[in-house]
């Protein structure tokens, strides 16, 4: 795709911010999917723009700054976003843009530093410790990070710089858009407290509402509450964890091969559906392109889940742990239809489903062995050649029959 460049770098880090003992960079792309259409329509620089489905009824993928101002954000339904910005401009996605840029700017960390680990296609940590000597300080390499990335691929960058990674990744938030802040070793407390307590890992919805209740709503708040109180009120583990983290203790080492906790795709209808049928299709459907993302990557998963979301926002996800390991789409489909059966919601309305594989390993450490008289079903040899069909002619060389009858129904209907 196009590169342009754009000009400014943003805010730099104040002058003598001591990064002697701050490794760890947090490297975040600005509204990545927004800033990447933006190359293509330099038109709409400086105005609302929502990445998403036009006429669909899926979620904001990314937004403009300019959308943000008027409460648009990520993972939003299209229909709020588009009532709560109506003049913004609404471009569909285009993945392959995104997957383009994301390996470059990751190859980009790569000729940093071998220390890093992907978040996301738009965030990654980077341990840069044994590149000072070759590319400079913390703070230097940052900058040039952020100087490539917007040379070569027009779009800026937010970067924090510390110690850890939880204080790293909170830095590159506190300077979006387009930013660089360094946090010393001897000033990260004084960088946290002020912060409210929602900042830190693993405080959700609801435990933001039990500490509120303690009377505790900053990260220096938090700080001040005995450990074993913590611990009282939240749990052994979660309490440790939460104080550790209000004095900005985090032990966690970039890792530079972090495997795939799931594989998973989903699915929101253009209309609710509340036929049966329609959604075991479309549950055979997502356990067909899981099962194949899994055999590309090289793995085979226990756990298969569901996510069910009704027509009212409400969201119920079920799972199962299988006895073996599986990469196969026919017994994913399987357990997916008994998932959805046990939930109860077969006559009620749906707007979104999904289908994901968690507890995954490398399929070559897991051989399946037969039980005594048990015999292959096949299915695996089958998926494969199918795989390999696919790659060829493209994505609908092959199609399972029930989806091939799932669609004739549809052009009937129109």
């Amino acid at each position: 795709m196009a590169r342009k460049q754009i000009t400014g770098i943003g805010p730099v880090p104040r002058t003598g911010a001591d990064d002697s003992a701050c490794p760890i960079l947090h490297v975040d792309m600005d509204a990545f999917f927004a800033s990447v259409e933006l190359i293509e329509h330099p038109e709409l620089r400086g105005k609302p723009m929502i990445v998403g489905s036009p006429a669909g009824r899926g979620v904001v993928l990314s937004a403009t700054y300019e959308a943000r101002a008027f409460g648009v954000h990520s993972a939003m339904p299209m229909t709020r976003a588009r009532r709560l910005c109506p003049q913004a401009a609404i471009i569909p996605p285009s993945h392959g843009k995104y997957s383009e840029v994301s390996k470059g700017v990751m190859e980009i960390f790569h000729a940093v530093t071998p220390l890093v680990e992907p978040i996301a296609s738009d965030e990654a940590f980077l341990d840069v410790g044994g590149a000072r000597r070759r590319l400079g300080s913390p703070a230097e390499i940052a900058a040039m990070i952020r100087s490539q990335v917007l040379e070569r691929y027009g779009i800026t960058c937010s970067v924090g710089v510390a110690g850890s990674k939880f204080v790293a990744k909170l830095a590159s938030k506190q300077c979006k858009p387009n930013g660089l802040l360094v946090v010393p070793a001897d000033e990260v407390v004084a960088f946290l407290h002020p912060l409210p307590v929602s900042a830190l890992w693993g405080v959700g919805e609801r435990t933001e509402q039990s500490l509120v209740r303690l009377g505790i709503r900053t990260v220096g708040d938090l700080a001040r509450v005995p450990v074993n109180t913590l611990q009282r009120e939240l749990g052994a583990a979660a309490g440790g964890h939460l104080a550790a983290l209000a004095w900005g203790r985090d032990e966690r080492p970039v890792s530079a091969h972090v495997p795939d906790k799931s594989i998973g795709n989903e699915e929101t209808f253009a209309t609710d559906v509340d036929d049966p049928e329609t959604i075991r299709r479309e549950l055979l459907r997502l356990s067909e392109k899981v099962a194949a993302r899994m055999r590309k990557a090289g793995y085979v998963g226990r756990t298969v889940s569901v996510k069910l979301r009704r027509a009212d926002f409400t969201t119920i996800t079920r799972s199962r742990t299988l006895r073996e390991a599986t990469d196969i789409a026919q017994e994913i489909y399987a357990t997916a239809c008994e998932l959805f059966a046990a939930a109860g919601l077969e006559r009620v309305r749906l707007r979104l489903v999904g289908v994901r594989m968690e507890n995954l390993r490398p399929a070559e450490d897991s051989a399946r062995q037969l039980s005594l008289g048990e015999r292959e079903t096949g299915w695996r040899e089958a998926e494969q050649a199918m795989d390999r069909a696919i790659r060829r002619f493209g994505p609908d060389a092959v199609v399972p029959a029930s989806l091939v009858r799932g669609r004739l129904d549809e052009m009937d209907e129109k």
